[in-house]
């Protein structure tokens, strides 16, 4: 009679090398999200002495980068910001209704609508300088670090735009 092996763990089907990175841990898009959610927590104590949102942040940093530079359409901050007209219109008209921007329909072109800041909005910005240093002090980052990170996640975001046909 032949002698017969014992059935070992070697002789099962091997595990595909793949199967660790379907865990929720090793995913990069649960990295990125769970991390702008705590990035937007952290902002909303910032955030509240100026009394604005996450999103309204976002915008008044835009309209600040280009304040007396050139005016602003509606469409353009859209465009900046990945923002659709149905959320971003109501952000603005609370921020008109705030008393921080005016928007204007452009002189040479009735569709478009330019955006500018009043001087509550230009003074706003300088309340607003202290937050990047405070959310490099809560990150435990030196801002040069953050400004590394910040690059890497420009280009990655360009990478993926790239690679889904999305510019």
């Amino acid at each position: 009679m032949p002698s017969r092996k014992p059935a070992t763990a070697s002789a099962a089907a091997p595990a595909d090398a793949r199967d660790e990175w379907l865990q929720l841990d090793r995913q990069l898009c649960f990295a990125l999200y769970s991390s702008s959610l705590a990035m937007t927590k952290l902002y909303k104590p910032l955030l509240t002495p100026l009394g604005l949102t996450y999103p309204q942040y976002l915008a008044m940093l835009a309209l600040w980068e280009t304040d007396g530079k050139s005016a602003l359409s509606v469409g353009q901050l859209g465009q900046r910001l990945s923002l659709d007209s149905g959320t971003l219109t109501p952000l603005l008209k609370r921020l008109e209704a705030l008393g921080h921007i005016e928007r204007r329909r452009a002189p040479d072109d009735e569709r478009r609508v330019d955006i500018f800041l009043t001087p509550a909005g230009r003074k706003l910005r300088r309340l607003a300088l202290d937050i990047p240093g405070q959310l490099a002090c809560a990150a435990a980052c030196d801002l040069q670090e953050l400004a590394e990170l910040t690059q890497r996640l420009h280009e990655l975001r360009s990478q993926l735009a790239a690679a889904s046909g999305s510019a």
